[in-house]
């Protein structure tokens, strides 16, 4: 690899664009060249806003050889044809989460990526905080002693009109929760899911999900992933990632970090939130310049999906089932 930035483009340009667009301009070693966009008339908006230029296709970003990666920032439903369209054209790939809809869509990108020889690494951005890699250092350094739980609670208000483009709570944001717990926690065993629409008076889908979860090393897990309500009290658990243990515990919160002003969806500024996008984003560029192993894998991405539709075989029966 060269010491020039790595060249990157956008398929895709969507609210979550903003924050990767503003980590890769941060970057030294980076640089935002293009992006594509299904709305014509959004792709020349955000092309203005980040001072790049627009691709009439998905075919043409790929097959520019001024692009050396490619982020995949579309709905979750398009990640696999166009992560096979990016490792294809020889490019290497981040892609958001979740990153497809199916364990064996997500095992078909993890196969690309190693047929081609690149970087694929999933957007697994809530792991990517110097506190979360701490917590990990401690639990792997036996300092918290024996695991006895993990909590991963979200409780931050979307309006209907933001979750109509989502697919629920437990597709758009159990997976966060899901791939944090892996990360910390182990691997699922077992799970037993609720899920509730409670706030949304239009849409059918869930607004929130619980999940009690058996980890493969015994421990036990806590889960809620929730769009209802905030939580406004003095001890909010917006995102909350907790880890007890019999010799101490971590916690890790959004409400270290906020703005008063409003965010992109939610009802103020958690600077956390961006600062994991910006810290995923830089950990991608060193792979592909340095090599390495992510924080979060592929295989991770297969087992957080394969948790994910657990859960939902779970609400489906109302049983506890093996992952």
């Amino acid at each position: 690899m060269t010491d020039k930035p790595i060249r990157v483009g956008f398929i895709g340009a969507g609210d979550i664009s903003i924050l990767h667009a503003a980590a890769v301009n941060k970057m030294d070693d980076a640089q935002l060249v293009g992006l594509w966009n299904r709305t014509e008339s959004r792709a020349q908006q955000r092309a203005r806003e980040f001072n790049c230029r627009v691709y009439p296709t998905p075919e043409k970003l790929v097959a520019d050889p001024d692009i050396d990666a490619v982020f995949v920032l579309t709905n979750l439903e398009t990640h696999l044809t166009y992560c096979e369209l990016a490792l294809n054209a020889g490019k290497h790939v981040f892609v958001e989460k979740p990153v497809s809809n199916t364990v064996e869509n997500v095992q078909r990108i993890a196969d690309l990526a190693r047929q081609a020889h690149r970087v694929c690494m999933p957007g697994h951005n809530m792991i990517y905080e110097d506190s979360i890699l701490r917590s990990r250092e401690l639990i792997d350094a036996g300092r918290l002693g024996r695991l006895i739980c993990i909590y991963v609670l979200y409780n931050l208000h979307h309006s209907e009109e933001v979750m109509v483009r989502y697919p629920g709570v437990i597709r758009q944001i159990m997976t966060h929760n899901l791939y944090s717990l892996i990360y910390l926690g182990g691997l699922p065993r077992r799970v037993q899911a609720f899920k509730a629409c409670l706030h949304y008076q239009k849409l059918t889908r869930e607004d929130i999900a619980m999940v009690n979860i058996e980890l493969e090393n015994g421990v036990l897990a806590h889960l809620c992933a929730s769009f209802a309500a905030d939580d406004l009290t003095s001890d909010p658990w917006s995102f909350l990632i907790k880890v007890i243990g019999t010799e101490g515990s971590t916690c890790y919160t959004y409400h270290d970090w906020v703005q008063a002003q409003k965010g992109t969806n939610h009802s103020r500024t958690f600077t956390a939130y961006a600062g994991s996008i910006a810290n995923a984003g830089c950990e991608f560029i060193r792979l592909i310049r340095y090599g390495g192993t992510p924080r979060s894998t592929l295989d991770d991405a297969v087992s957080a999906q394969r948790a994910i539709e657990a859960i939902e075989r779970s609400i489906a029966t109302q049983q506890s089932v093996t992952c």
